[in-house]
């Protein structure tokens, strides 16, 4: 389980420079500020997608890949929606905008690690009740044969 997890985050990073910065085109930049844009949707779109296809490999169920990389792109939307609005008005040499965004780069990574836990918890309660079907099985057999 440790090394999925690390693999992860590996992955979940790669994917983050791809969707924020090579796949992240001007009408993208300068439409996330206004809600309900095209750019904005786009931009989260892009990231749902990478999420479900890292997802595709990892996750137990297909209900799982869907929940988990519709609540990423829904994350990311109003997170970089949110920064927009606090970074109005702001430049590059104004300290705040850097603080605004590394406070949004920190919450996509928790956004990565509440995904990462939402897959380990599924399989850890998928090899849970296993363990337990294996457990009642050998108790109902050993009444029925014992």
């Amino acid at each position: 389980m440790t090394g999925t997890v690390f693999i992860l985050l590996i992955l979940f990073g790669i994917k983050h420079f791809i969707a924020d910065f090579v796949l992240q085109y001007e009408y993208m930049l300068r439409e996330k500020g206004t809600y309900g844009a095209e750019g904005g949707i786009h931009h989260s779109a892009i990231h749902a997608a990478l999420t479900l296809l890292i997802l595709v490999f990892f996750a137990n169920s297909a209900n799982d890949i869907i929940v988990l990389a519709l609540a990423d792109g829904v994350i990311h939307y109003h997170v970089d929606w949110a920064k927009q609005q606090l970074n109005r008005g702001l430049t590059t040499a104004d300290r705040m905008f850097w603080v605004w965004m590394g406070a949004d780069q920190g919450l996509h990574y928790l956004t990565y690690i509440g995904i990462i836990y939402g897959v380990a918890y599924t399989k850890i309660m998928r090899i849970q009740r296993y363990m337990r079907q294996c457990r009642y099985l050998r108790r109902t057999n050993y009444a029925i044969n014992g």
